[in-house]
């Protein structure tokens, strides 16, 4: 995985709530086992007309709204447990998503896949979603290491939780193994203390 300690970039709005992982990638996506090329099909059905043309009143397909963090509305990621959800998203380029609620189990699928979840209040949400919409190239700031979140240049910021393990894998780019391996020596010793 990808090292994440601080991003500083523009958004995209997606201002709908409870959107849930068939909305993220549909079911009949599903097919591939590894995580290449999901990213094509992210929101499918709402990026694209049922005949195939470009919807181009859905927020990715508007051009002032780019960048690799998606502020969504609230509860997003509820649904089916699929992990093609968070693969979707990574493969389309996002790197966090923010919301004032996301379901548990797209909680954990993201953050073992790279992609940081930012669980925020409904205001400073509401906040973040309209400065975007009225200035699309605003900025803003991520910081893991002192888990907030802000408005570049704003003293508008919030602080965010996040479980110390997952905040450590991120920093470092770890995935599961990857941090059983950087204790590799420790074990070891361990392990010689025992005979």
């Amino acid at each position: 995985m990808e090292k994440f300690k601080t991003l500083t970039a523009t958004a995209i709005p997606l201002d709908i709530e409870n959107v849930d992982t068939d909305q993220i990638i549909p079911a009949r996506f599903l097919k591939a086992t590894n995580r290449e090329g999901f990213g094509e099909n992210a929101f499918r059905d709402w990026r694209f007309q049922k005949e195939g043309t470009v919807n181009n009143n859905f927020v990715l397909n508007q051009s002032q709204f780019d960048g690799p963090i998606l502020v969504a509305g609230d509860n997003f990621g509820c649904g089916s447990s699929r992990e093609h959800a968070a693969w979707a998203l990574t493969d389309y380029g996002f790197k966090v998503i923010v919301s004032s609620f996301f379901a548990d189990i797209f909680k954990g699928n993201a953050l073992n896949n790279g992609l940081l979840p930012v669980q925020v209040s409904p205001e400073f949400l509401k906040e973040l979603m309209t400065a975007i919409k009225v200035t699309p190239k605003t900025e803003i700031t991520v910081d893991l290491e002192a888990q907030t979140i802000g408005i570049k240049d704003s003293n508008h910021k919030e602080a965010f939780e996040i479980d110390a393990y997952k905040k450590t894998c991120m920093i470092n780019g770890y995935d599961d193994i990857d941090y059983l391996l950087s204790k590799k020596e420790s074990i070891e010793a361990f392990e010689l203390s025992l005979q």
